[in-house]
């Protein structure tokens, strides 16, 4: 299946990746090649199955993973040369807690802020701890904290620096409810404040939600890469399901211009159509005055738009016919 790439406003980008590659011996390719572009102030989400090279592409732009071949670009410095000055404007919240049980979160909190060239500030510590609902945490160990507390902390860690750019590795993987609306609040907060966020995330819906623009990556492939509202529209589809009160032997032949077929020995007509603008709508309520013509009578109709859910899983499923 060809790249999918759509032409975007020229903005400012804050990330520049081009032909990233990272091989290991035996084989594996887990970067095939990558471009991507980030811009400032956006919030990215970029989905993948597991393995798909998600962790890697952010390990390689945090330094903790050496790519093989290829160019990052952040702040308009190149990440080989001048790493230890983009990497200070750079947070991370991995998916691994990694964390020194027997710290303090206040200590962990105050070592992650001057680990990075920032000034100690009282000030900047309570509003972090309290908008992550951890200040009254603040002097406990982390040993003695609940799995969603640890996490976080692992979000406190990555703001205490004041980043530019913000990296959620699957942030809200096997946490509670709760923590996942903080989560995505305190994502909106910072968005104001001009924070770029790049999240990878299992919750498509989340993705939905949040974010500006979409990258699909698998197999160490960029698939797609396009504004969300514009993969919606290009990529959508509508799916109707007209219960009949008898059953068909064969679609009849007013319909067969339309993207159907017959299920359930006949009882059911399932349309899948469209393309995101309202097409497929405007055919559904044909088709249902058609079989009203022709005396087919149905007594239910179940009607739904694509999700960026269903796009994402069509994709995985043309990937997996072509490999």
């Amino acid at each position: 299946m060809p790249v999918r790439f759509a032409t975007v406003p020229v903005m400012e980008p804050i990330l520049e990746i081009q032909g990233l590659t990272k091989s290991y011996a035996g084989g594996l390719i887990a970067l095939d090649h990558v471009d991507l572009q980030v811009r400032k102030g956006e919030i990215f989400a970029l989905l993948g199955p597991n393995g798909a090279g998600k962790t890697t592409l952010i390990g390689s732009v945090c330094g903790m993973v050496r790519p093989t071949s290829g160019s990052i670009r952040a702040f308009g410095q190149d990440m080989r040369k001048n790493w230890r000055e983009a990497r200070q404007r750079i947070g991370l919240v991995p998916q691994e807690l990694g964390l020194d049980m027997f710290d303090t979160v206040d200590r962990q909190i105050r070592f992650s802020r001057g680990l990075f060239g920032r000034p100690p500030s009282e000030e900047r510590i309570v509003q972090i701890l309290a908008s992550l609902q951890l200040l009254d945490k603040r002097y406990e160990q982390l040993r003695k904290l609940s799995g969603g507390m640890k996490r976080r902390v692992l979000i406190a860690k990555a703001l205490s620096h004041d980043p530019d750019l913000l990296f959620l590795d699957e942030p809200t993987a096997g946490v509670d409810v709760e923590l996942r609306r903080d989560m995505w609040r305190l994502i909106g907060d910072l968005r104001e404040h001009g924070v770029t966020i790049i999240l990878t995330t299992h919750y498509i819906e989340e993705a939905e939600e949040m974010a500006d623009r979409v990258g699909i990556i698998d197999n160490g492939r960029i698939l797609l890469v396009d504004d969300k509202q514009a993969i919606m529209t290009r990529l959508g589809r509508t799916e109707a399901r007209f219960t009949l009160e008898n059953p068909l032997a064969a679609i009849p032949a007013a319909l067969e211009q339309f993207h159907l077929s017959l299920q359930d020995n006949g009882s059911t007509l399932v349309y899948r159509g469209g393309d995101g603008t309202g097409k497929g709508k405007a055919e559904v309520a044909q088709i249902a005055r058609i079989l009203i013509q022709h005396d087919v009578t149905f007594v239910a109709l179940d009607q739904k738009e694509s999700s960026l859910e269903d796009i994402f899983v069509e994709l995985m499923h043309e990937q997996e016919a072509v490999s």
